[in-house]
């Protein structure tokens, strides 16, 4: 095994294409523990990307993600050559995600970590009813609406595109603040801040318009949920030169 070999952690998804390049790789490069690795290489798709990174963030480790997946849009293309020669050339990117944190109407608060998005979610037939307040000042007194989102660059092609929220480039200092299904203001489309504010969600109504908070992990019945981007917490990607993120995401806004 080459010292180079040496230092990769190959991770992977349930999937049968991703278990037998998992099994295929470490063969061909010999396997490390995560805890020893410099780079994990994840096989799968964007979603076991993503809690790869979660599971790797501020340990200084680089995540190189092959797509073994579906769509595959944070992946880079699968070839079992050259791995080491591919990885030593890549380029890294390295994000900061959400920090969430979330009160129940137990009285509970529950912090979390959010790489794409932090999204309140309607959880009966009802409108959701939520004030808006950004960095202590309302903006908005009432947002009637099956949901709200606040989304990060990284996470901006995701579920934040499918809502009709801006694309917004890796490296914009911005956060993406979009609702979802809108009903009054009816024309209102949402904001861009600045990566710096912190955002707060009152549910008005919560006993009878319940609302649900998710980043990962979904938080039930919430009454208030804040969320700012993390000053300290950050994850690192790895990508082939020609196959950028920051090209990805230009070339997306051009596909309409």
């Amino acid at each position: 095994m080459s010292k180079a070999a040496s230092r990769f952690a190959f991770v992977s998804s349930d999937t049968a294409d991703a278990k037998a390049a998992l099994e295929s790789l470490s063969e061909r490069y010999g396997q490390t523990s995560i805890e020893d690795a410099e780079i994990v290489v994840a096989l799968g798709g964007d979603g076991f990307l993503l809690q790869t990174l979660r599971d790797t963030m501020s340990t200084g480790k680089k995540v190189y993600g092959m797509n073994r997946g579906t769509i595959g849009f944070l992946m880079n293309e699968y070839r079992a050559s050259g791995l080491t020669g591919r990885i030593a050339a890549a380029v890294a990117e390295t994000i900061r995600p959400l920090e969430m944190q979330a009160v129940t109407a137990e009285g509970e608060t529950i912090s979390a970590l959010a790489i794409n998005e932090v999204a309140l979610w309607r959880q009966s037939y009802q409108t959701a009813k939520i004030r808006i307040t950004v960095d202590g000042q309302v903006r908005l007194e009432e947002l009637n609406c099956d949901g709200v989102m606040i989304a990060t660059p990284a996470g901006s092609t995701a579920y934040n595109l499918s809502a009709h929220g801006p694309i917004l480039p890796l490296d914009a200092p911005l956060l993406a603040l979009t609702p979802v299904s809108p009903f009054r203001p009816r024309r209102w489309c949402g904001a861009l801040l600045s990566n710096k504010a912190t955002v707060r969600f009152d549910i008005l109504e919560a006993e009878k318009r319940p609302v649900n908070a998710a980043d990962h992990t979904e938080v039930k019945a919430v009454t208030s949920v804040t969320v700012r981007e993390s000053p300290t917490v950050t994850a690192t990607l790895l990508f082939d030169p020609s196959h950028s993120w920051n090209e990805r995401i230009l070339a997306e806004q051009f596909r309409y």
